[in-house]
């Protein structure tokens, strides 16, 4: 076959093309990609991958993500239960608007899509924003997607139940580290004495300053009481989980999982609230009062045996059905701990608390090494508040300005000479006293 010249031309030609094209359409798809980077919004997504959060500067994002990981945290370790989410909640920080003043600074929204359910959150970050609010509406969202967690179909248009707002203030109180000690007074001082009806129908957004606290202190009461009964734990995550399908009748739905409201609720209920206003489990540890009740809760005994949970033994062989029974005891009473708990040793306890659940599961891997390390700590944090107690006994007595009283007594002693009549007359005594007069001071 013979090719003419512009077969021949074409031939060269077009592979060169071809390649030009080819080398067009990657610049272009390059910066395509990178104006599309570039116009989407800054994001962060949480540890847990639950949370995304959209909006501010990565600083802020990053502290509302920690913030949310955390409450997530504190929920989960008051209910006993893992984290097993379904529903992704997208967190909106979007700025302040002086001709937007009407823009709520929270408002939360549930809808479902072809996808499945949409849970989203939106922040107003002002200067006034408190954190407790984001905490708060962080908790509602967090409820939000367990009561939802096992709806796939809602009928479009559907209402939604929120959890109830004394759910959510006494879940913040019983969070590890709040003070309770206002709560605990609003209680102790209130002349007026709720029904648990008339509390749990109660709006607390119309109540004044005074009458929200009051609520708040009932709210971490009632928590308190089903918290601390039988099973009360996995009871109040069930009840969570059955908002959804919840009635117009609280109380009743309280009861139908809570066996310690069956009988008299009322009484239950007023009981309740007596305990609470009179106790002190507010007050927080001291360190040495924490390192003492850490030892005591260690010492937990083994059912049907006269024996104590040792962890370093369990460390290198399986638990026995007793020794597992021990074992739950002890996280949950550590679990409990934290709360009263020096802030020095919270992080020792919820360590201890791990491995307790891990050797209660037949875990073993690594928790010698932990429970060793663990020890050296505390002996570590020991000696050091030993040496700042020293330090503010010296500084107390001698350097501040003013003398505060606690050591007047015994300055009072040391200064004052010890009357003569007051002397031992022993044989030992006299012999001391004569090498004092002999070899002066």
């Amino acid at each position: 076959m013979i090719r003419t010249r512009k077969d021949t031309v074409v031939g060269i030609i077009m592979p060169q093309l071809t390649s030009m094209i080819r080398h067009v359409i990657f610049i272009v798809s390059v910066l395509l990609c990178q104006s599309l980077q570039a116009a989407s919004p800054e994001r962060s997504v949480s540890p847990s991958h639950q949370f995304i959060v959209y909006g501010g500067d990565a600083t802020l994002r990053g502290a509302v993500s920690k913030l949310a990981e955390q409450t997530k945290a504190n929920l989960l370790a008051l209910l006993g239960q893992r984290d097993g989410w379904k529903t992704a909640i997208v967190i909106n920080l979007q700025p302040e608007q002086a001709n937007l003043p009407e823009i709520p600074p929270a408002e939360l929204r549930l809808s479902q899509t072809g996808s499945g359910m949409k849970l989203q959150l939106d922040l107003t970050i002002a200067q006034n924003l408190h954190a407790s609010l984001m905490e708060r509406e962080l908790l509602r969202a967090i409820l939000l997607e367990m009561i939802y967690r096992k709806e796939s179909d809602i009928a479009p248009g559907a209402a939604f139940v929120e959890p109830p707002d004394w759910l959510l203030d006494g879940v913040l109180a019983l969070t590890p580290g709040r003070d309770r000690g206002p709560l605990v007074e609003a209680l102790s001082v209130s002349q007026k004495t709720m029904s648990l009806e008339e509390f749990l129908r109660q709006r607390p957004e119309l109540l004044d300053s005074a009458g929200r606290m009051l609520y708040r202190a009932c709210s971490f009461a009632l928590v308190q009481l089903l918290v601390d009964s039988s099973g009360g734990r996995a009871r109040l995550a069930r009840y969570i989980d059955r908002l959804s399908n919840a009635s117009n009748d609280p109380v009743a739905d309280l009861k139908a999982q809570f066996p310690l409201l069956a009988g008299n609720a009322e009484k239950t209920w007023q009981s309740g609230l007596t305990q609470t206003s009179g106790t002190q489990n507010y007050r927080l540890l001291t360190f040495v009062e924490s390192e003492r009740q850490l030892d005591d809760l260690l010492r937990v005994k083994i059912p049907n045996t006269e024996k104590s949970l040792d962890l370093s033994e369990l460390a290198r062989r399986r638990a026995s059905p007793e020794e597992k029974a021990a074992l739950n005891q002890l996280g949950r009473a550590l679990l409990l701990f934290v709360s009263q708990a020096n802030p020095i040793l919270r992080p020792v306890a919820r360590e201890y608390q791990q491995m307790a659940a891990l050797l209660a599961r037949g875990k073993r891997r690594g928790i010698a090494k932990r429970l060793t390390r663990l020890q050296t700590t505390r002996e570590q944090l020991t000696a050091r508040m030993s040496d700042v107690d020293d330090y503010m006994n010296w500084f107390e007595a001698t350097q501040l300005p003013a003398r505060s009283g606690v050591f007047a007594d015994y300055l009072r002693a040391a200064s004052q000479p010890q009357a003569t009549g007051s002397r031992r007359r022993d044989p030992i005594s006299v012999y001391l006293d004569t090498l004092e007069d002999q070899f002066g001071d």
